[in-house]
Parts: C-alpha cells; sequence; structure tokens
C-alpha cells in the first residue's frame, strides 16, 4: 500500500498517493476526511476478502484414505 500525503499548491491541496497525484480539493481538512475514509473503506474491503477467501483444507475423498467409488 503506497504511502499518502496532502501537498499545498496555491490556494488548494493535493492528495498524493506515493509519487501519483490522486484528488485536488481545496480545503485541508476535507482531504484528510476523506483519506481517512477512504482507508477505512479498503480495511474492511481488505477484511472481506480474507473472510470469504477459502481455506486450505484437505479434501477427503481424495487420496488413500477416500472411500472408494461403486
Amino acid at each position: 500500500m503506497p504511502d499518502y500525503s496532502i501537498v499545498r499548491l496555491g490556494n488548494e491541496y493535493i492528495v498524493q498517493a506515493g509519487e501519483k497525484s490522486i484528488l485536488k480539493i481545496s480545503s485541508r481538512r476535507k482531504a484528510v476526511k476523506l483519506m481517512t475514509l477512504a482507508a477505512d473503506l479498503l480495511d474492511q474491503e481488505m477484511t472481506q476478502q480474507a473472510e470469504e477467501s477459502p481455506s486450505i483444507s484437505r479434501d477427503a475423498t481424495v487420496g488413500p484414505d477416500a472411500p472408494e467409488l461403486p
């Protein structure tokens, strides 16, 4: 995940992810709020994906202990 920063340019604030500018806004307070909201949403998405991903477990229908097929 890239590092985020807020850079002032004249009367505007630029939100940067690493070296890439991703958002231009007129209020630093709004920029911070939006960055925090976006980070929370990304955390929720990553947590959801981790919960939905299949676990690694042994398949009982394959291998030497598997029941024979008719």
